[in-house]
């Protein structure tokens, strides 16, 4: 039955400056929804670390529940596919940005983003994954349907050592790809390559790449970066090759050539996993609880808090600190 109490939430306000904390909230305080969802886990990603600091313009409205990513049971539903007791999950689609988010023990969900958990996922497993695993399946997705095969030769991560790229690795791994690693924290090297990465490389390996068109190395690339490593991989990327671009850690800017796109044909991928349709949702979802599934999510996921520990991890993640995936726990 939905609660006709109230219960614990990390809200945000804005009015008299930033601020945010645990306080008490019933259902009335959220947004509107068809299915209400009793949480059992969520997790942190740098965007919730930019919400609840306030240090990025992320939120649309306040106040405003936190939290990207949620996953629990359903405890009351109006719309017909979900009844009480189905475990479900729900990452981006306006969370946290336009609609109360899912740092809160229950969650109001649109149905249309709500999904349900799929066989060969724990709750658990699919907050490891959450927004920054579905961001990486999204990627390899969107480069498949392009044509990027594993017959055609190795696709490098960059950003590898945060959330995207670990899974990136991972799952690339998974679906039978030779995933390579660029990383400037060369104290992971051994992890990365315990999760999959072949071969892994420093963060200065496309400093040199400043031509228009550089001796082709991978046939695909997940970019977590953005510029100036986004601009240095158009340049050697082989013949027909896909680089996803999902990330700006590095900055938003782009500098480079039509050249890699008109004469090898490479392909600029974007990655907006926030409104991704439903249809595609699924797929990444069934994916990553089927063949791509990573093998390696406990070691990934480097910590759990629970509500109350979350002021603590998110400066750590703002500065560069936080390594692996934060599991946030009901």
């Amino acid at each position: 039955m939905k609660p006709d109490t109230s219960f614990r939430a990390f809200r945000i306000h804005s009015e008299g400056g930033h601020r945010a904390g645990i306080e008490a909230i019933t259902l009335d305080d959220l947004a509107p929804g068809e299915v209400v969802v009793k949480a059992a886990y969520s997790s942190v990603n740098y965007k919730d670390a930019l919400a609840g600091t306030g240090t990025g313009k992320i939120l649309r409205r306040f106040p405003m529940v936190g939290g990207i990513d949620v996953a629990g049971h359903v405890v009351a539903s109006s719309d017909a596919r979900f009844k009480e007791g189905d475990a479900v999950l729900c990452t981006g689609s306006g969370l946290s940005e336009t609609r109360d988010g899912g740092y809160s023990e229950y969650v109001r969900l649109e149905a249309k983003w709500t999904i349900p958990l799929p066989a060969g996922l724990s709750l658990r497993e699919a907050m490891v994954l959450g927004t920054a695993g579905f961001t990486a399946g999204l990627s390899l997705l969107r480069m498949e349907h392009n044509g990027q095969s594993p017959d055609q030769g190795p696709v490098v991560v960059t950003g590898a050592t945060g959330g995207v790229g670990m899974l990136a690795i991972d799952i690339l791994t998974r679906a039978g790809y030779e995933a390579h690693a660029i990383s400037g924290k060369s104290e992971h090297t051994d992890f990365l390559r315990h999760i999959g990465a072949r071969e892994v490389f420093p963060r200065d390996t496309l400093a040199n790449a400043t031509r228009p068109l550089e001796n082709a190395r991978w046939a695909g690339a997940i970019d977590n970066v953005g510029d100036p490593a986004l601009a240095a991989l158009t340049r050697v990327i082989q013949p027909y090759g896909n680089i996803a671009s999902c990330g700006l850690a590095g900055g938003p800017g782009l500098s480079t050539t039509v050249m890699p796109f008109i004469i090898r044909g490479v392909s600029l991928l974007g990655i907006a996993s926030a409104g991704t349709a439903r249809g595609q949702r699924e797929q990444v979802w069934e994916r990553l609880a089927g063949p791509w599934k990573p093998a390696h999510l406990d070691a990934i996921c480097t910590r759990e808090t629970l509500l109350d520990g979350l002021p603590e991890v998110f400066p750590a993640m703002l500065a560069g600190g936080s390594f692996g995936r934060t599991v946030v726990r009901f």
